[in-house]
C-alpha cells in the first residue's frame, strides 16, 4: 500500500498533519511493503526538509497513492476518484457549506474515512484533537484576562516553536483573587486544566465555589449534573441527560453571579437548555468578565458567543445592552475568545499526539485486518453510495433538506 500525506488546502490554512517525519519513518520501518509520500507544502508545521531528512519521498503528484491522508476538509476540486481519503470532512451533521464536498465524493467513488467517527466498538473515540484545544483554550483565556487588565502579557501559542515554549509564558501570570470556572469533563476540560497547572491553584467544590469568598485565585470544573436539572425534578442521570436533554432545565445562573473567568469546554447538544440567556448578561450582579468558549457553538448555549474568531484575532467584545459585538477590552463588554481550531495553534505537539493516536488504534487496522470494525464505523462513503453507517445523509446529499 501507497500512502500519500496531503498539502492542507482549506482557508485560513492549517499547519496541522496526520504525521510527523519520524511518525512516517517508523510506520515503513514497521509495516513492511508500505510506501508513504509527503506532498510538499509551503505552511505544513513540520517542513519539507525534515520529511526529506527522514527518508521520506516528497512527491507533488499522489495519483499512484492508494490511500490519501490530510487533516482538515479537502477541496472538492483536487479529490482523486476512487480512492480512500482520510480527513475531518464536517459532513456528517448536515453541513450546509460542506454538501458539495460529499456529492463530489460520491460522483468519484471515493472511500471517506472521517476521523471523528473512528470509534472502539462501546463508542470511545480513538483519535481527536480535543485535548489540545483545552490545553491552548485555556492558555487564550488567560492571555485574554492579562490583555483586559493590563496586569501582563502572553506571547500568542501560535507564535511560539512548541507547547514548552508556550508553557514557559505562564511565568508572567499574575491574577487577583478571582474565581475560574471550567464547563465539562472530558479531554477538553482535562486539556484546560493542564494549562492551569502551573499556576498552583486552589480547586475547590461547586458549592463552595458558589458560595465562599475567598483571598486568592480559584478553579472549579463542573460537570452537568451542576448545571441542569431535570424538568420533573427526578434524579440526575447522565445516560438519561445524554438520551433526553431536552427533558432538562438550566441551573447555570448561580454561576455567573461568582465567577471571573469563565472557560467553556463541554460538550453541547442543541436539544439541551443553553447554559445563559442575553437577559442574564444584563441581570444585577453578572460578574463574568472573560469567556474562553473552547466549545465554540454559535448563539447558543452562550449568547455572546456570536462567531468564531481566528488564531490571528482571537478576542472580540460582546456589549450585553445591545447583543452586539464590540471593543474586547472595553470594561462595560465581557470579552469573548472563540477560536474554532485552537489545537492549530501548537500544530507540532497537536501533529505528533494525533499521529501517536493513529499510530497505535488505525494503522494497524488500515494495513492489516479491521478486527473491531473501526474503519469500517467511520466510512462515510464507498463506491459512490453511502454507508449503512450514514444512510441518513441521503437527503442532505440531494438537497431535499
Amino acid at each position: 500500500m501507497k500512502i500519500g500525506i496531503l498539502r492542507e488546502t482549506k482557508t485560513p490554512p492549517d499547519r496541522r498533519v496526520p504525521f510527523s517525519p519520524q511518525q512516517v519513518k517508523l510506520l515503513m520501518e514497521q509495516h513492511s511493503g508500505t510506501e508513504v509520500a509527503v506532498q510538499p507544502s509551503p505552511i505544513r508545521c513540520f517542513r519539507d526538509e525534515e520529511y526529506a531528512g527522514a527518508g521520506v519521498t516528497l512527491q507533488e503528484d499522489l495519483q499512484d497513492c492508494d490511500v490519501l491522508m490530510g487533516v482538515k476538509e479537502v477541496k472538492a476540486d483536487t479529490l482523486l476518484p476512487d480512492k480512500t481519503y482520510f480527513f475531518f470532512s464536517h459532513t456528517a451533521k448536515k453541513q450546509p457549506y460542506n454538501r458539495h464536498l460529499l456529492q463530489t465524493v460520491l460522483e468519484k467513488r471515493i472511500r471517506l474515512v472521517d476521523y471523528e467517527y473512528l470509534t472502539t466498538p462501546d463508542g470511545a473515540r480513538v483519535v481527536a484533537f480535543g485535548h489540545w484545544a483545552g490545553i491552548v483554550g485555556a492558555y487564550n483565556g488567560l492571555r485574554a484576562w492579562g490583555e483586559r487588565t493590563g496586569d501582563y502579557a502572553l506571547k500568542p501559542a501560535w507564535q511560539c516553536h512548541d507547547r514548552k515554549e508556550m508553557m514557559a509564558e505562564l511565568h508572567k501570570v499574575k491574577l487577583p483573587p478571582i474565581k475560574i470556572l471550567i464547563t465539562g469533563g472530558g479531554r477538553v476540560a482535562y486539556g484546560a486544566l493542564e494549562t492551569l497547572e502551573p499556576l498552583h491553584l486552589t480547586q475547590v467544590a461547586p458549592e463552595e465555589f458558589l458560595t465562599t469568598t475567598y483571598d486568592e485565585p480559584v478553579i472549579c470544573r463542573i460537570d452537568p449534573d451542576h448545571y441542569v436539572r431535570r424538568k420533573d425534578d427526578a434524579m440526575f442521570d447522565l445516560k438519561h441527560f445524554f438520551e433526553h436533554p431536552e427533558m432538562y432545565r438550566s441551573v447555570f445562573f448561580p454561576y455567573t453571579q461568582v465567577t471571573d473567568l469563565f472557560i467553556a469546554c463541554h460538550y453541547w447538544d442543541p436539544r439541551s437548555p443553553v447554559f445563559m440567556t442575553p437577559e442574564d448578561y444584563r441581570t444585577p450582579g453578572f460578574k463574568i468578565k472573560v469567556i474562553a468558549d473552547v466549545s465554540c457553538d454559535i448563539g447558543e448555549p452562550i449568547p455572546s458567543t456570536l462567531r468564531a474568531s481566528t488564531i490571528e484575532e482571537p478576542f472580540y467584545g460582546y456589549d450585553p445592552q445591545t447583543g452586539r459585538e464590540s471593543d474586547p477590552f472595553d470594561p462595560k463588554n465581557v470579552t469573548v475568545m472563540a477560536v474554532d481550531n485552537l489545537p492549530g495553534e501548537l500544530p507540532r505537539d497537536a501533529s505528533e499526539d494525533f499521529g501517536n493516536m493513529l499510530m497505535k488504534r488505525v494503522m494497524p487496522a488500515l494495513l492489516g485486518e479491521d478486527r473491531d470494525g473501526i474503519i469500517e464505523r467511520a466510512t462515510i462513503a464507498e463506491n459512490g453510495r453511502l454507508t449503512e453507517h450514514f444512510s441518513y445523509l441521503q437527503d442532505y446529499v440531494e438537497g431535499k433538506e
